[in-house]
């Protein structure tokens, strides 16, 4: 029994489909916040092993109630905790009111704010419409939040007591560069 040969109408619908090219496909390509965060890691020195963090810490509250609040509160401990270490290590004598204006000045709003603006927090950071994201009240919170994200991604507060005085160090350095 022979087969049944299709129709001629179908063939060269088939030669037509086949004659052309399949569309190119969609590649996954990042966000541009995405990418501002992958800037931002490079930056800071510390590449985040639970990427989500970094996007909570860089989001404000006022633009999402998922946001880098409660980081910040650890991002301000973790700091407060390295500059006071680091006083002690330099001075095991200190006075504890010498160490406690060590640990508050070191992580003071207007040093946040300074560190926070010149790795380029403004730039990432996520806000709503009526907020602005160059804010030092706003930069301030996203780098502690930043510095909490750490703690947590490393489950360690000495490293993100690290990225602490890495961040300090360049908004110091930049000071002395700019006298």
């Amino acid at each position: 029994m022979a087969t049944p040969t299709p129709p001629p109408l179908v063939l060269i619908l088939l030669l037509l489909v086949a004659s052309f090219p399949s569309p190119p496909r969609a590649t996954a390509s990042a966000s541009p916040f995405d990418a501002a965060l992958a800037a931002l890691q490079s930056r800071v020195g510390y590449a985040f092993r639970a990427p989500a963090l970094l996007r909570r810490a860089m989001t404000h509250s006022s633009y999402s109630h998922e946001n880098g609040r409660a980081l910040a509160v650890l991002g301000l401990a973790a700091a407060e905790s390295a500059a006071a270490l680091r006083a002690l290590a330099a001075d095991a004598d200190a006075a504890p009111s010498a160490v406690s204006r060590a640990a508050s000045e070191a992580a003071s709003g207007p040093a946040c704010a300074r560190a926070g603006a010149r790795i380029g927090i403004p730039d990432v950071v996520r806000v709503s419409g009526q907020t602005s994201a160059a804010a030092p009240t706003v930069v301030c919170s996203a780098l502690r939040a930043l510095v909490g994200a750490v703690a947590v991604d490393a489950n360690s507060t000495d490293a993100a007591g690290e990225v602490f005085w890495r961040l300090h160090a360049l908004t110091s350095s930049a000071a002395v560069a700019a006298v």
